[in-house]
Order: structure tokens, then sequence, then C-alpha cells
């Protein structure tokens, strides 16, 4: 598989411009992970980091799960990866998680987040309400948060990357 990174858009309304930008971090992130071997993808950072590729792209997942499905549908969707007991369990794997499957949720997260964006527009509320604030937000809010925890996690990707096999990119 090849990702395909599209710039975002230098003239375009607020929206499309929002989607553009978290379109173009998914990419950046799934783009990060191209290449690299089942064992690569799982290879941490350096002691006693636990931080992976494979645990970005699951940590994505939750976030991606939480604020469109939880927060902004009011959607009653529990957690993939992690639990009371595992708070980090998207960094904790087992023999059976692979890439495949770490991948595939993303994605079908990434598609219930288009699908409940999309009856929305930028200035509506929520429905759900952050689980530890109590807090509702408007899509505007939700993009711009979204866009910098992608770039954040990419900075992170980054370091992964050059680590693993010494490639670099932007």
């Amino acid at each position: 598989m090849t990702t395909e990174r599209r710039e975002p858009p230098t003239t375009a309304d607020e929206r499309t411009m929002l989607e553009g930008w978290l379109e173009y971090h998914r990419q950046t992130l799934a783009w990060k992970c191209e290449g690299l071997t089942e064992e690569q993808l799982r290879t941490a950072s350096s002691e006693p980091s636990e931080l992976t590729l494979m645990g970005l792209v699951r940590h994505m997942t939750e976030v991606e799960r939480s604020w469109f499905r939880r927060v902004l549908a009011a959607e009653d969707a529990g957690p993939v990866y992690y639990s009371g007991a595992d708070p980090d369990g998207e960094f904790h794997f087992s023999p059976a998680d692979s890439w495949k499957d770490a991948y595939d949720g993303w994605q079908a997260e990434i598609d219930h987040a288009r699908r409940h964006a999309a009856r929305f527009g930028l200035d509506d509320i929520s429905e759900g309400a952050h689980a530890r604030t109590g807090e509702r937000y408007n899509l505007r809010w939700i993009y711009t948060h979204m866009i910098e925890e992608y770039a954040r996690h990419n900075g992170h990707a980054d370091l992964l990357r050059e680590r693993i096999d010494g490639a670099t990119g932007e």
C-alpha cells in the first residue's frame, strides 16, 4: 500500500481547510508507517518509553473514536485498546495483535469520524460531552484539536521512523 498525501488547499472555505489539514495529518501518520515490518512497527523509541508506530496508530484510533463517536455523536462506543486496568493499552501488544488489525481499525474509526462530522456544521455543538469534564464542543474545536493531536504525534512518528531505518521527511 502506498499512501498518497494530498496537500491541503491553500485557498478554501474554513471547513474545507480544516478537513484538508486533518486528512493531511492522517495520511502523514500512515506514510510514516509504510514499508516497515511488523517488528519495526512494534519497536519502541528507547527505554523506558513504550512509544511505537503501531502504538501511535492504535492511540489515534482511540482519539478518533472518543472525539467523533462519543463526544460529537454521543455514541456509546467503549474503548478498543485501553481499560481502567491498563490505561495505556494501545501501547501494549500481545502476540495476536497485528499491524493489519491496527491499521484497519484506525481506518474504520476515520470512516466513522467522517460520517459523523458530515452531519454537523462547524458551529454545531456536540451531542455528547467529554467524559472527564462534561464539556460539549463545536465541530470546529474538535477539528482543530484533532489537527493538533495528529501534528504532535506525527512529530513522534518522525523520530521513531528515523530511529528504525533512518528515513526522514516532512
